[in-house]
């Protein structure tokens, strides 16, 4: 029976033991309070690129029409062929207008015979009145008739002149210089000035044209910054084109004009910018992006790392003076440089929030801060 209190002790220390133990453990297991990058919103001037969509037109856009009717007998260029002004595109049928063109001549010749008849007529009707022969009747009736056969020569040299024309337009020439487009008629269509759609279009691709247009709002800040609408435009950056595949056009572009009526549907204005093309790697009838850089200044600036997106919102946390971190939801602007955002409201710059990993932070927690 002595036996029994010292087995009981022996079992007490033993348990005693393993609690400590297991305490001990738990004691090691312990997270440690995480460590994140902590500082404050930072107020600065900071350039932002803003992309705006845009259509690209040659400087010349010419439509090409055929001025008379008829078959088209022949394609002298190719879609994509470099032109120069006055160089033949097209031949259309000639044979009936140099048809016209020998009737009109003969016409012209028969007019020429009979003015040469009236005017012998009235010379001798002139010589008979003189001496007194023929009645002044008889000599006015000799000079109307001359008058009517210098009308009918006049008429016939008009005719002729319409008709030359008439042939001539039967072999179409570029209106200048610059690239073919796309040719939708074919050798033995038939064509006419009064077609829906044109024989092709020449397009001058020197220099070409970018249209993009901009809010109402953002193009009076900029008029009211300088004195007029030209300061404002000669004022603005240099422009870069984004290609269709993403890629940046090489040389850079300037804001040449902008038009002087606000879009009623969307309320902007829209631009117009140049582009030297000395590649020929722009083609009239594409589509890209302008990037327009635009200075923003004294602005609430803070790093992209610093927040957490949420739908169409954003989120800091903000770290209060025991360091527990508390979510904040604040407005930025959309554009962005790919590191920083410009806050609108949300924060006034006096806040300590998480700068990076603002993505781990859970709502509440207790965070080391770092700067």
């Amino acid at each position: 029976m002595k036996k029994k209190p010292a087995l009981i002790m022996a079992l007490l220390l033993t348990a005693i033991t393993l609690l400590c133990s297991c305490g001990g453990k738990k004691e090691q297991r312990a997270m440690p309070t995480p460590d994140f990058k902590v500082g404050k919103a930072e107020k600065k001037d900071i350039t932002l690129n803003q992309k705006y969509s845009a259509t690209i037109r040659g400087r010349q856009d010419i439509d090409v029409y055929p001025q008379v009717g008829g078959t088209l007998q022949k394609l002298c260029v190719t879609e994509g062929q470099k032109v120069t002004k006055g160089q033949t595109l097209f031949i259309i049928d000639q044979v009936p207008y140099q048809a016209a063109l020998n009737t009109a001549e003969a016409s012209q010749k028969a007019a020429t015979a009979a003015l040469a008849t009236a005017q012998l007529n009235y010379d001798s009707k002139k010589k008979l009145f003189d001496e007194q022969v023929i009645s002044d009747v008889e000599l006015q009736t000799a000079h109307n008739a001359l008058l009517s056969a210098k009308a009918q020569v006049a008429q016939a040299d008009a005719q002729v002149v319409n008709a030359r024309n008439s042939l001539s337009y039967t072999v179409v020439k570029s209106p200048a210089n610059g690239v073919v487009g796309t040719l939708p008629y074919r050798q033995g269509a038939l064509v006419s000035a009064n077609m829906p759609q044109p024989l092709t279009t020449v397009s001058d691709n020197n220099e070409m044209y970018v249209y993009f247009s901009i809010a109402e709002a953002q193009f009076l800040q900029m008029v009211r910054s300088s004195e007029n609408v030209e300061q404002a435009i000669a004022a603005m950056p240099e422009l870069t084109l984004q290609l269709v595949d993403g890629s940046e056009y090489e040389v850079k572009g300037k804001v040449e004009s902008a038009s002087g009526v606000v879009d009623r549907t969307t309320g902007s204005v829209q631009l117009r910018a140049v582009f030297g093309n000395p590649s020929h790697m722009l083609h009239s009838g594409s589509t890209g992006n302008i990037i327009l850089p635009a200075l923003y200044k004294d602005v609430l600036v803070i790093p992209t790392t610093a927040t957490v997106q949420l739908q169409d919102k954003y989120k800091v946390f903000v770290v209060d003076k025991d360091g527990i971190a508390h979510g904040q939801i604040v407005s930025v602007l959309p554009q962005t440089n790919g590191k920083e955002y410009i806050v609108t409201s949300g924060l006034d710059g006096s806040e300590s929030i998480v700068c990076e990993g603002a993505g781990m932070v859970k709502e509440g927690q207790k965070v080391i801060g770092n700067s």
